[in-house]
This record gives C-alpha cells, sequence and structure tokens, in this order.
C-alpha cells in the first residue's frame, strides 16, 4: 500500500503564494494580503486593475497543495467583496 505525501501546511501555502507575488512584476509592488485555510487561499488588499487581481489569483492557484481561491481583491469593477450576513434565521422548533 503506498502512502499519499503529507500535505503542505497552510503557512507553507501562504509562504509559496507570497514568493510568487514577490517574484512577479504584476504583484510585487501590490500591497496584498493573504491568508490560507485548510488549503483554500484567501486573497484581499487593493489594486488598480483587474489584471493585477486576475494575475494574483492565477499565481495562487499554481500553488501546488491550493484547493482554492477566494478572491476579495478590490480593483475598477471587480464584484464587490463585501458578504451579506442573513441575521433573520427561521425560528427552531425543539
Amino acid at each position: 500500500m503506498t502512502q499519499s505525501p503529507p500535505l503542505p501546511s497552510d503557512e507553507s501555502l501562504r509562504a509559496a503564494i507570497l514568493a510568487l507575488f514577490a517574484a512577479d512584476s504584476a504583484t510585487a509592488s501590490a500591497e496584498l494580503r493573504v491568508g490560507v485555510l485548510n488549503g483554500i487561499a484567501h486573497l484581499a488588499g487593493k489594486v488598480d486593475s483587474l489584471e493585477i487581481r486576475d494575475t494574483a489569483e492565477e499565481l495562487a492557484k499554481k500553488v501546488h497543495g491550493i484547493r482554492g481561491v477566494a478572491n476579495r481583491i478590490e480593483a475598477p469593477g471587480a464584484p464587490n467583496p463585501s458578504r451579506t450576513i442573513n441575521l433573520e434565521l427561521p425560528e427552531r422548533k425543539e
């Protein structure tokens, strides 16, 4: 029986994404924030164009071990990254 190699830690995935951002001319000077939780990269910050926003997402997707990307980077023309929270939940019957 062969064992799968261990999955990279969230912190090592975050470091790999940050290294790619630093090495890329489009994202190197951008003030981007990166978090990784359970292999999902969460990108945030503000950039000047959709192209830079998309580049950041594509770079994050290239990192081996990343299972998905939540792109909340603000850019002109980008979808609004805010979330709606519904506090009016139906009552539970006991």
